[in-house]
């Protein structure tokens, strides 16, 4: 991941959170990462539900 990082809140349950912990000790990568990788997941898997961007020659980017 790149780019600027943007501070928000969210709320998990006391599970999640414990085993996030326990992901983070075994693994050594923070709990934050592995949140945003999980977000990532979800955007990829629901991206025919976002809008597309149009490129500067009207292709659709990334296309």
């Amino acid at each position: 991941m790149s780019g600027r990082k943007v501070a928000t809140t969210i709320y998990i349950t006391a599970e999640q959170d414990r085993q996030l912990k326990l992901l983070s000790q075994k693994t050594g990568l923070p709990m934050a990462q592995y949140i945003r990788d999980g977000i990532d997941h979800v955007l990829e898997e629901n991206k025919a539900h976002l809008p597309r961007q149009i490129g500067l020659f009207g292709d659709e980017a990334g296309a």
